[in-house]
């Protein structure tokens, strides 16, 4: 079984590449130093995605990948019930358009696109769209839809009301985010760090620098600020249309995934290698709270209606669930096999995680958890 180590990783191949080729087994666990002279295994360890499962606001539904079984769950929260829709070959990442509701499946085995429909869960089209598609996400306003590709050069650009296809030429990149206010579409490459913002209405775009080894990307969308995750360098690059070049905040060992509170324009970020997540305060840089949560968390989220964060503990099988407002751990809950993906619904009682090593997904019940003040 073909493998790579976290050097291997710092060589400048892809993300989407990178986490096809690792397989980690609990004999030959890999581990090198990281910048913190940790001792670490990489932060993945097969072909995931952080948005294998999204939350539909228009329809209450939360969808999860199944890549075992070429499918996807639907989670009725309103109802309680779940649904299997067979779609593509090897589903990997899964986004919502919040306007109209439909969902859009990256099919990474057949070179596809599923589209569900809101009101009756079935795939109402299947859009060639070339080989291995990594990352897909939608543009709410404009209804267009993207998506990179593993081994390809280009993004897909999916007409929405058409379901036609076109090509733009922008090398190989690895993560979306999308500002729908500006239609600006943001590019991540794990490559060399380099962030493309393509301009949705004329298809050209500009580089912008976060340094090599970017792993998360989020965005802020109040401030229309981009964040990065450099797990080279335990910090987080922060890049806005005001400054030519990036500020960088502290974070953890091997930061890889962030999540934004809008309402308080705080980042949390989840630290692959030291098993903690940071919150720190956007807008000076300064870190307000280093929360310790269980081992190798690869996925952190928000709820704002609650004010808790979730992080996705991949080694440990759970989730810690921590107060925004106190920074204190309210619960450690068990949520699947190696969770590495977390959807949340705004004030529910039920988390929604993505399973890596059983190509599943777990509904965590949080209603035992003291709900803090928002």
């Amino acid at each position: 079984m073909k493998t790579c180590n976290l050097a291997g990783r710092l060589s400048g191949i892809s993300r989407a590449t990178f986490t096809r080729c690792i397989a980690v087994s609990a004999i030959s666990a890999l581990a090198c130093p990281a910048p913190a002279q940790v001792p670490l295994v990489p932060p993945s360890s097969g072909l995931i995605n952080p948005s294998a499962i999204a939350f539909s606001p228009s329809t209450g539904k939360v969808y999860a990948v199944d890549t075992a079984h070429n499918a996807v769950t639907i989670y009725n929260h309103a109802s309680g019930k779940t649904l299997s829709v067979p779609v593509g070959s090897a589903p990997v990442s899964i986004p919502v358009n919040t306007a109209s509701g439909k969902a859009y499946v990256a099919n990474g085995g057949d070179g596809t696109v599923s589209v569900l429909n809101p009101a009756t869960d079935a795939v109402v089209a299947t859009i060639r769209i070339g080989s291995h598609p990594y990352s897909i996400e939608a543009n709410s306003v404009t209804g267009k839809v993207y998506a990179t590709h593993t081994y390809g050069g280009q993004t897909s650009v999916i007409d929405g009301a058409t379901n036609a296809v076109a090509e733009i030429k922008t090398g190989s990149n690895d993560l979306i985010a999308i500002n729908d206010a500006t239609n600006t579409i943001y590019l991540l490459g794990y490559e060399g760090g380099t962030v493309l913002a393509l301009d949705g209405a004329s298809q050209t775009f500009r580089k912008r620098e976060s340094g090599m080894h970017a792993w998360g990307m989020a965005l802020n969308q109040q401030t229309g600020t981009l964040y990065v995750a450099k797990v080279g360098d335990a910090n987080v690059a922060s890049l806005n249309d005001s400054s030519p070049s990036a500020a960088y905040l502290p974070a953890g060992a091997i930061p890889c995934s962030i999540a934004v509170n809008s309402l308080t324009n705080t980042l949390y970020v989840a630290n692959y290698g030291d098993a903690s997540v940071s919150a720190i305060d956007a807008g000076s840089g300064h870190s307000l709270a280093t929360v310790r949560v269980g081992q190798h968390p690869k996925a952190v989220a928000f709820d704002p209606k609650s004010n808790l964060v979730f992080s996705a503990n991949t080694s440990d099988n759970t989730v810690t669930v921590i107060d925004a407002r106190t920074y204190a751990v309210l619960a450690t809950l068990p949520a699947g096999k190696s969770p590495y993906a977390l959807a949340v619904v705004p004030g529910a009682n039920t988390l929604y995680v993505a399973n890596e090593a059983s190509n599943s997904s777990t509904a965590v019940d949080l209603s035992a958890i003291a709900q803090p003040k928002p």
